[in-house]
């Protein structure tokens, strides 16, 4: 009878600690590299991504969300941090732990954060001289990088898959290095290096991280990584490398789809995130656990997808790198069973920026440091109540050519172009929009600028998703209020950046 008595208040405890957990759900955050709007069979491809539209069965898919930025460092900088990006980048530690990250408030209200995949948001500090990536020493401990960002574990790419060095990093040490065989890295700039950078040395390094496998070896880790914290809340970021350039297929997954190597490298991402679905049903954590599927920024328009008649950003003008929608409008599913309805669509505005205020909403967390995500809102109404009313008012995005102003269904641009790559006509990314057939007003048959195209860009989204017509000078005193908006959030951005390089020297001082 006494060891009875012992028992109960023992169980209790149990009870009380699973209930626990389940207030507080899991949290995954799948980010594909490049993935556009039109990408996946739930957005409209023909494309296979069974598992993509499994999610998208379980859950809500956003028609209106956006990345902060229509290339991949600014836009993952801005879902770490909550905040936009400003300023000049030489590959050194982007994030500012001190303010919180999405993964720092997590870990501060008990949550294990494990991060996988491609990092891309820098090492160490920026140093007088420093010459990107080159001035890291690659064969001794890393600096300050994923662990200092917040979370506990990493195992993934440095940097992007195309650039040097092409290695596995866990935590802070190469997977692979030999002493007797070091790696060495040249910059750009530097004789014999390539665009970005080179690499030497470290063969059985390099040898680890087989270009063709990347996620397939990623998602195996953090599969593992679950099944060792399945007893705790934990937030996993698994950021995969497909469908980024180069386009490295798996043998199990050539020539399985409609759209070339492109579409097969997308089938092979669509598998990894299907091992992570199954590992969560196979140990009961699939009611417990919010997921959010997402990119980093638009696709690149490949011109052998084209051919096959496949459009990686649907109806959206433009690719990656541009102010265009097809430059950063992206695919969102979000999927929590019991809590998201099943099966649903929001044209609720939404940026990538929301995702720190949104998961911490969904863990039930209420403080964090007061300059932590400052530009995040909570959408986790929006996702709740998919028919509801929008969160947002607007949005800003970047292309590489600055930032554009997203009120309602408005959008402004204040330059001409597509704000990228696209146009004015940059070697490979523009000759596929003749291919496509896009029309846009400020430019000929050629895709020439036309002599009397305005000098800024307006379009009505609700009438024109496609952006064919630039009605900027039909709609003067809407352009006008859209460009002092701009102007006050540059303002603001320059005053941020100039305070954080103040907090830098401070630092280095």
């Amino acid at each position: 009878m006494k060891n009875n008595m012992k028992i109960i208040p023992l169980l209790c405890a149990v009870i009380t600690s699973v209930a626990l957990a389940r207030e507080q759900p899991n949290i995954i955050l799948i980010v594909a590299d490049d993935l556009g709007y039109g990408d996946t069979g739930v957005y409209g491809s023909d494309i296979k991504t069974p598992n993509v539209d499994r999610l998208a069965a379980s859950g809500v898919r956003a028609i209106d969300a956006h990345a902060a930025s229509g290339v991949c460092t600014p836009s993952r900088y801005a879902m770490i941090t909550g905040q936009y990006y400003y300023g000049n980048w030489n590959g050194e530690l982007l994030v500012e732990p001190e303010r919180g990250t999405i993964a720092t408030v997590l870990k501060d209200n008990g949550y294990k954060t494990g991060y996988f995949g491609k990092w891309h948001l820098g090492w160490g500090q920026n140093t007088e001289g420093r010459k990107y990536r080159a001035d890291i020493d690659w064969n001794t401990t890393l600096p300050a990088g994923v662990l200092e960002s917040g979370f506990d574990y990493f195992f993934g790419t440095p940097f992007s898959h195309n650039e040097s060095p092409m290695l596995f990093v866990r935590n802070r040490d190469v997977i692979g290095l030999e002493a007797d065989d070091p790696i060495s890295v040249i910059g750009p700039k530097d004789p014999g290096g390539a665009p970005h950078g080179k690499s030497f040395g470290g063969e059985k390094a390099h040898a680890a991280r087989p270009t063709d496998r990347i996620d397939l070896v990623v998602v195996d880790e953090m599969v593992e990584w679950i099944k060792e914290n399945k007893d705790d809340p934990f937030f996993a970021t698994f950021c995969l490398v497909a469908p980024h350039v180069p386009l490295a297929v798996a043998k199990e997954f050539q020539g399985k789809s409609n759209a070339g190597v492109y579409g097969d490298y997308i089938m092979q991402m669509d598998d990894c995130i299907g091992q992570v679905l199954d590992t969560l049903d196979e140990l009961d954590l699939t009611d417990d656990t919010l997921i959010i599927f997402t990119s980093d920024n638009g696709a690149v328009l490949h011109q052998h997808a084209v051919s096959l008649g496949h459009h990686g950003n649907g109806v959206l003008l433009g690719q990656k790198t541009d102010a265009w929608e097809g430059g950063h409008r992206v695919p969102f599913i979000a999927s929590w069973p019991g809590q998201i309805p099943e099966g649903e669509t929001t044209d609720s505005l939404i940026s990538l920026i929301d995702l720190c205020k949104t998961v911490w909403a969904a863990a039930k967390i209420t403080e964090w440091p007061a300059t932590a995500a400052t530009s995040s809102v909570n959408q986790l109404p929006a996702l709740l109540n998919p028919k509801g009313e929008s969160v947002r008012d607007g949005v800003y995005a970047l292309g590489t050519s600055g930032y554009i102003v997203r009120e309602g269904e408005w959008v402004y641009i204040p330059r001409q172009g597509s704000g990228g790559l696209t146009l004015p006509a940059n070697n490979h990314w523009t000759p596929v929009l003749y291919t496509l057939g896009f029309d846009n007003s400020d430019y000929d048959e050629n895709l020439e600028l036309k002599p009397d195209a305005p000098e800024t860009q307006l379009y009505n989204l609700t009438e024109d998703l496609s952006q064919s017509k630039n009605v900027i000078r039909d709609h003067p005193e809407k352009a006008e209020m859209l460009q002092q908006k701009y102007a006050q959030f540059m303002k603001s951005m320059s005053q941020e950046y100039t305070q954080k390089l103040q907090r830098r020297k401070l630092k280095q001082d």
